[in-house]
């Protein structure tokens, strides 16, 4: 995986060329940046910066995957402690870029599966299902959540967000759970359809 541009505004030019796209969004903190490197095998070398202050992503951040597809990786939502203005901007940014959808296949939305989900999330799926973009929510850090109330949890993100519980998958960057359903459904997302590979 290499990275390839940041596109800090809907004025600046989304990088050239037909690849596919997968975009992945949530609220920062979510642990999208720990995700994308599990998902990648990116464990010495981190491609995706983890940090710990919420709010590090501020542009999309477009990366291409072995030549195949570019993996856009938007700016995070949230308590970040930013100025309002500031977080509009992002707002406007990402709308922008998922209404255009030239590319676009699919997003992965982060959920922490330790909370119930939040207004923003519950906008987001919304506005990804007014605009027709195929949408998986990942149950992040799903390590954290007992056994004996996974069922609850995955069934409360359902409810909450107003989706079918198939759209829902529980993941761990600490053990990888959820590593490989989360490749099979970006390569369903990838393939074009009638294609029998």
């Amino acid at each position: 995986m290499e990275f390839v541009a940041s596109v800090p505004s809907p004025s600046v030019p989304l990088p050239e060329g037909d690849l596919p796209q997968v975009a992945f969004s949530g609220r920062s903190n979510v642990g999208k940046s720990s995700l994308i490197n599990t998902v990648l095998r990116r464990t010495q070398k981190s491609i995706a910066r983890v940090s710990a202050t919420p709010g590090k992503t501020q542009a999309l951040n477009f990366f291409r995957v072995n030549g195949e597809f570019f993996l856009v990786d938007l700016p995070g939502f949230g308590y970040a402690k930013v100025p309002k203005r500031v977080r509009e901007s992002w707002k406007t940014l990402i709308e922008s870029y998922l209404e255009t959808k030239t590319h676009l296949r699919g997003v992965v939305h982060l959920v922490d599966a330790r909370h119930e989900p939040t207004a923003g999330d519950v906008q987001m799926v919304d506005f990804l299902a007014r605009v027709q973009i195929p949408t998986l929510v990942v149950l992040t850090k799903m390590d954290k959540i007992t056994r004996s109330r996974r069922a609850a949890v995955i069934a409360r993100a359902a409810s909450t967000l107003n989706i079918d519980r198939d759209q829902i998958l529980p993941f761990s960057s600490k053990t990888s759970e959820g590593r490989d359903g989360l490749l099979e459904a970006m390569d369903e997302l990838l393939t074009p359809e009638g294609d029998p590979s």
